[in-house]
Order: C-alpha cells, then sequence, then structure tokens
C-alpha cells in the first residue's frame, strides 16, 4: 500500500526545470532512500512533499490526500530533520524539542509524555538539561531527530541525518530509524553514505538532472547494469591437473558466464538470477580441488550509482 505517491511531477525556477515529470510510490512502513548528486532536485522533491514548496505539475498524494487540497492536515502527519540542524543554542534539549512539539498543537499529559519519549528514543535522557552549544555533534543531530519525531509523525522525511557525526552517533541514528520504521513510520531518507542507504533502505530512487533514472530494492537497481556475479574462489592446483579440462567443462555448467583460472585463484562469472554457487562448490568437490577461501562480489551502490548517473555521488 503506497503511503506517498508522486505522479509526473514538475517543479520549475523560471527557466530553470529542477523536476522533470518524476514518478514514484513510498510504500507504507518503509525507509525509502532517495539519491541523486547535487542538484538532482532530491531536496525541491522533498520540500514538495513536505508541503514547503509548490509545484507546477502533476500530483501529489499523503496518506490518500492531495496535497494541495489538504495540505493543513498532512503537515500534521509529517516530521522534517532537515540536513541543517534546526535547533536553538540558547534552549535546552528538553525545551527544543518541547518547543518544536507545541508547533503541532499538543497539550497537556500527551504533549510532556511525548517531549520524554521523544529525548529517551535518541538516547538523549540524560540531557535534558543541556544547551547544545555543550553537545558534541553527534548529540546535536540526534537533539534534532528528537525534534522532528516527538509529534509522532506517520511520515518521516530525513535529509542527511548523519552528516558530520562519530561512529558511535552514526550507528545509533540509524539504529533509530529502523525502530520508527517497525513502529510503523515511514521514512524517505537522503543521504551520501552510499553504505548507509544499502544498510537501511527498503527501496531505493535514484535522480539525475531533474529526472528519475532508476527505482526499486538495491538487487533490482544491480539488474539493471548486470545480471553477473563474479565467484572468486582460492585453491591449490596439484601438479598435473588439467586447468583447460576443468576450465571448459566448468563453462558448460548452466549459468556460467566465463571462467578465468589464475595461479591459486579461480574467478567464476555466474548469473545471478540462476545463483550456481552450490554447483560451483560440487565442482570444485568433483576435481579434488581444496576450497581455501570463497567471496562472491556483485556490484555495489557506488558502482550502480556511477554507471546510471555517470558520476559519483558527492
Amino acid at each position: 500500500m503506497s503511503y506517498v505517491s508522486v505522479d509526473n511531477l514538475v517543479k520549475k525556477y523560471g527557466e530553470f526545470t529542477a523536476v522533470d515529470h518524476i514518478s514514484f510510490n513510498v510504500k507504507k512502513g518503509e525507509i525509502f532512500g532517495l539519491l541523486g548528486p547535487n542538484g538532482a532536485g532530491k531536496s525541491t522533491t522533498l520540500n514538495v512533499i513536505t508541503t514547503l514548496t509548490d509545484f507546477d505539475k502533476g500530483e501529489v498524494v499523503v496518506d490518500g490526500r492531495d496535497i494541495r487540497q489538504d495540505k493543513k492536515s498532512i503537515k500534521q502527519l509529517i516530521g522534517m530533520v532537515p540536513q541543517d540542524i534546526a535547533i536553538y543554542n540558547h534552549l535546552t534539549a528538553y525545551e527544543n524539542v518541547k518547543f518544536f512539539a507545541s508547533l503541532y498543537g499538543l497539550r497537556g499529559s500527551k504533549f510532556t509524555k511525548n517531549v520524554t519519549e521523544a529525548l529517551e528514543f535518541v538516547g538523549l535522557s540524560d540531557k535534558i538539561k543541556a544547551k547544545p552549544r555543550k553537545m558534541s555533534g553527534g548529540m546535536r543531530r540526534r537533539l534534532n531527530i528528537a525534534c522532528g519525531i516527538a509529534h509522532d509523525p506517520q511520515l518521516i522525511v530525513m535529509d542527511e541525518p548523519t552528516v558530520g557525526v562519530d561512529a558511535q552517533s552514526r550507528e545509533h541514528i540509524l539504529n533509530s530509524i529502523r525502530l520508527l520504521r517497525d513502529r510503523g513510520a515511514t521514512v524517505i531518507y537522503t543521504s551520501h553514505y552510499m553504505q548507509e542507504v544499502e544498510e537501511i533502505c527498503d527501496r531505493i530512487a535514484i535522480l539525475d538532472k531533474g529526472k528519475m533514472i532508476a527505482c526499486g530494492t538495491e538487487p533490482e537497481l544491480v539488474s539493471m547494469v548486470t545480471d553477473v556475479m563474479s565467484v572468486y574462489v582460492e585453491t591449490k592446483i596439484p601438479l598435473g591437473f588439467d586447468r583447460e579440462a576443468f576450465c571448459k567443462k566448468t563453462k558448460l555448467m548452466p549459468g556460467v558466464k566465463g571462467i578465468i583460472a589464475e595461479d591459486s585463484l579461480i574467478r567464476v562469472d555466474i548469473s545471478i538470477e540462476q545463483n550456481s554457487i552450490e554447483r560451483i562448490i560440487q565442482e570444485f568437490i568433483n576435481y579434488e580441488l581444496p576450497i581455501n577461501n570463497i567471496k562472491s562480489e556483485v556490484p555495489n551502490l557506488d558502482t550502480l550509482f556511477l554507471t546510471l548517473t555517470g558520476r559519483e555521488l558527492r
């Protein structure tokens, strides 16, 4: 079931087309990665979805509501965690979260409960009286998240939430995002860290020059650029071993695209769809070749992105 539906979206600034007829859906309860180099149209798309920017053509629906017809009610559903930290240095952590929660009309016992729980959720319950200027970069990022989720939003938009944080804070933030999804929230996530996107996103959309280049799960995106997986086997080839006969027979196996044998390392390229690794292992056993180490390799998201856009995500 789609929670966010973007259909044929166009946004122009004068003669410049920032978003050029893009369409995608975000399923309810998933973490949806939105990737693209600088100037790809990510920020404009997020600003449209979060009702901050109007658009020229197309349709955007959130929770079954047209964003132009129900902007006020949609705003109540959305939590925004911006790349630029949006907190007040003269307020304590508690006062910051309290202020942002109050903007959504929370009052009474639920108000107090939500503020306290938001700080606990990001691991800052022991820092409620601390002011941001006394906090580390990672703590400020986590406080930024608490401010964006205190009103229990159903859709959470996170724009580069781990920029400039240490490894421990990054892991804490990523775990928090997973927990938000597990609680039923829908998350739209942008990042320049491909490893993060691979680790937490259920599906990924790639934008470039305002256009939608690709959208799907990571395996689906990989299949757009290659159908081959390389299997590397470290072995010990005995004297007199007929390497040519072994390679010839292995190459005839179903799903095998090619084989290269160099010294003690043999690389077998196989079809991702057929995934013939078990048959490859059995062939080594049949020829009494020891397997000292085996690993498989498919293009990662960095390689995929470079192939689809012609440039790195930087």
